[in-house]
């Protein structure tokens, strides 16, 4: 089937998008069409000059090659500039690379091409993880389990908020196994809905057998996002047994997930404890020293050097995710290319202003809902007059939060949560910040739960 220009190039879109980054994809893919299409040659229409050049050096067999997966009479992509520019080509900003310069190391082909049979992308490797305080024991249990493939923390659980590095690790032990077994481990990532679909389509095909054979002949197996199995029942089941398998045969197991395993609803106990069975560590928040350290590693891998003063802004506004820290560096980058000079910084506080998505107002009935959810309880009885244990500290938690995070009054708390006078929300407030001293525990249930409200 031929395609028309428009369906075929947001098709070939479709499957870029699949493989880069939001930040990567709006940068070098907006603004991007098929004029024309003559003799085989796809002529693509972009917006600039610099675009040009940087699909034409990074991405250009990429595009042809995905072209010709749909329409195989296609023979050559040409780049024709969309509108008028000004006719000096666009110079190098001093101290800044080139398109040729700029993500040899770091950035293009190795977004795309990741093994159809691994999944793994060959990206995401130790030596561009920058180990920091918020992460540094789920590397180090990471790199513990790369020297002993099977007998030391099996599973392997890896939890924490969006956007904090989680699959760029546990990918990062997929290929070291990969290029340091000699061929000998077979290693295979994938996400659990993706599991979920693949269970789903072999049950209504009858080929439950396969489905089984498939993912048993795999020595390492990484399964990312396991909370999105939450109420699935036999997919649960179906990751039991195959859990049971890769045990009882000493091969490796890992898992990500946005919670610890003891906090994810409509997981059955028993594949629960299986989860729990291993090691199990988080990723936090980083911190500002943390955040400058990502900041100016990543801007080294892409020879760029904005000054102290940009980067330090960059990390004091964008706290929560490590994933829009890189997609803001990877705008000023390219904005300074359009402009041919470094941005001021003025220019970068507009432009993250306008790129990162703003945090929502969060409200009480957010809070309520996260807290309920978390600790498995009914959100009503958090409004309730009970004073039962199960219903009690997730209601302190709550109150904790509004009055710690949002400094809402007390009198107003108390009224929103049962009509309830204001020393008892004082009282409440009081005894989990007196907990937290020596309470390990309900410090790293804090982290989760304020991890879940704002990313949510």
């Amino acid at each position: 089937m031929v395609l028309d220009n428009k369906r075929l190039w947001e098709t070939v879109l479709a499957e870029i998008e699949m493989g880069i980054s939001q930040a990567t994809f709006g940068t070098w893919f907006k603004n991007t069409s098929i004029n024309k299409l003559e003799s085989g040659i796809v002529f693509l229409g972009v917006p600039n000059t610099f675009v040009k050049e940087w699909l034409l050096n990074k991405y250009h067999k990429f595009i042809l090659k995905s072209l010709r997966n749909i329409q195989p009479e296609i023979r050559g992509v040409e780049y024709l500039i969309s509108r008028q520019e000004e006719p000096e080509k666009a110079k190098k900003p001093e101290g800044y690379p080139t398109p040729t310069e700029w993500g040899n190391q770091q950035i293009p082909m190795s977004e795309i091409y990741i093994n159809k049979e691994d999944n793994l992308n060959p990206k995401y490797v130790f030596d561009l993880f920058v180990v920091g305080s918020f992460n540094e024991l789920a590397y180090a249990a990471s790199q513990a389990v790369v020297k002993k493939v099977g007998s030391l923390y099996n599973p392997l659980f890896i939890y924490g908020g969006t956007g904090l590095g989680k699959t760029h690790l546990i990918q990062a032990i997929g290929n070291h196994v990969k290029n340091n077994s000699g061929g000998s481990k077979r290693v295979h990532y994938i996400t659990s809905e993706r599991f979920m679909m693949d269970y789903i389509n072999s049950v209504q095909n009858n080929r439950g057998n396969l489905f089984k054979e498939k993912y048993r002949k795999y020595d390492v197996l990484i399964m990312d996002d396991v909370q999105f199995l939450s109420g699935k029942e036999k997919t649960q089941e179906e990751l039991f047994h195959l859990f049971n398998s890769f045990y009882e045969n000493n091969k490796q197991i890992i898992f990500s997930s946005d919670k610890a395993p003891k906090y994810i609803s409509g997981i059955e106990d028993r594949l629960r404890s299986r989860l729990e069975g291993g090691m199990t560590v988080d990723v936090g928040k980083p911190d500002l020293e943390s955040r400058l350290a990502i900041l100016k590693h990543k801007s080294r891998l892409s020879n760029f050097t904005p000054p102290d003063e940009i980067l330090e802004y960059m990390g004091s506004v964008i706290q929560d995710n490590i994933r829009e820290l890189e997609g803001a560096l990877n705008i000023i980058i390219c904005q300074s290319y359009l402009k041919k000079r470094p941005l001021t910084i003025n220019e970068v506080k507009g432009l993250i202003k306008n790129n990162i998505k703003p945090k929502k107002n969060i409200s009480i009935k957010d809070v309520t809902t996260v807290v309920a959810d978390f600790y498995h309880i009914d959100e009503k009885k958090l409004y309730e007059k009970t004073r039962k244990k199960e219903v009690v500290k997730p209601r302190q938690v709550a109150m904790y939060i509004l009055r710690e995070d949002f400094n809402t009054s007390y009198p107003y708390i108390g009224q929103k949560l049962g009509g309830r006078d204001h020393t008892t929300v004082i009282h409440a407030y009081d005894k989990i910040k007196n907990d937290l001293g020596d309470n390990q525990l309900l410090t790293r249930e804090l982290e989760q739960i304020r991890s879940l409200l704002y990313q949510n």
